[in-house]
């Protein structure tokens, strides 16, 4: 597999499949200092392989995923004397990535950064396509940017150390790339789901690699968001506000959020039901949740705070068959109609 190559506007982004994370710095400009940002439980299992560098280590979990946290990494920053000349590596999941990533962009008005990626999600999704950002009180990342990492290296190596609960969250943004883009991913997930979910190497190499094809190719086509890109957002107008205020991991939600949007493309005779079926079949043989009480005013709030929102209409990411997702200007009367009818 070929190392895959997103065309940014201020840069290129390399994600790399066919290395070790021991070699990062061979992807580093020369010359340049280094200060890796991770969490505790990186730390723990990996810090050895960064004594040799600056570490910034923050906390676990989307309660640290704020400004708080950013200001202290500027604080270390300053600490350290880093200026336009050092190399910032987050190493870690989303959160990780994401925090890594805006403070790298924001700090001294740019520095340039790489991730080591090192949950399926991140790998899958969070840290390719530039997006960085932080949350802002109930709301997920409301503060960010768009910039691109000079590299991703998406080692296997750490996906056999991740808690059983945390590696099948990854596999809903798999689902997620194929039921909108990729109808043999979709055939693959579902030939290879015993295989997948006992971790076969070569099994989740392919899955990880068709994932970031299908976003590569989109983000490339779309960095900023501003038409095609939209689309990867399926499932997550609804995920955003079960993961914040219902306790599900952001997998969990976005599975429930699929099946749900899965649903409305039903009702508006897009997508044939047992369409929907299938795809919610194939999130449930994946050990991911189809279905939860949902608090609809909760619902609605976030979604008049979603990014995806401009003025009075929602872009709403649907199903026009399975592997094909579309983007519906849904104005926000007929979304609470939605929602007061989904929950």
């Amino acid at each position: 597999m070929e190392d895959i190559v997103i065309h940014g506007s201020a840069g290129n982004s390399r994600v790399i499949f066919n290395d070790s994370f021991h070699s990062f710095y061979n992807y580093i400009p020369a010359g340049k200092k280094v200060v890796i940002i991770t969490d505790s439980t990186i730390a723990n299992l990996y810090g050895k392989s960064f004594a040799d560098f600056a570490v910034i280590q923050i906390g676990e979990g989307e309660k640290h995923k704020t400004l708080q946290t950013l200001e202290k990494i500027f604080h270390e920053f300053l600490n350290l004397n880093v200026d336009r000349s050092w190399f910032i590596v987050g190493v870690g999941g989303g959160i990780v990535t994401d925090i890594t990533g805006f403070a790298a962009s924001i700090y001294m008005r740019g520095l340039s950064f790489g991730f080591i990626s090192t949950t399926l999600l991140s790998q899958v999704d969070a840290s390719v396509g530039g997006k960085n950002g932080v949350n802002f009180g109930e709301f997920k990342n409301m503060i960010g940017v768009f910039a691109q990492p000079s590299f991703v290296i998406c080692d296997p190596t750490f996906l056999s150390t991740l808690p059983k609960k945390e590696f099948i969250s990854g596999f809903a943004e798999i689902i997620k790339a194929a039921a909108i883009r990729d109808m043999d991913l979709f055939q693959y997930l579902d030939n290879n789901v015993d295989a997948a979910l006992n971790n076969d190497p070569a099994v989740l190499k392919k899955l990880v690699y068709e994932s970031v094809r299908i976003k590569a190719s989109v983000v490339q086509n779309d960095e900023k968001e501003a038409g095609e890109r939209r689309i990867l957002n399926f499932g997550h107008t609804f995920a955003h506000s079960i993961e914040l205020f219902m306790g599900l991991s952001h997998g969990e939600a976005v599975a429930i959020g699929m099946s749900l949007a899965s649903e409305v493309s039903v009702k508006m005779g897009l997508l044939k039901k047992e369409e929907a079926e299938r795809l919610k079949n194939l999130i449930t043989k994946y050990k991911l949740p189809v279905m939860f009480s949902l608090d609809k005013d909760l619902v609605y709030k976030t979604l008049l705070k979603d990014k995806k929102r401009e003025g009075d209409y929602i872009n709403l990411v649907l199903l026009n068959g399975l592997g094909k997702a579309i983007v519906e200007k849904v104005p926000l009367y007929k979304m609470e109609e939605i929602v007061d009818d989904l929950c």
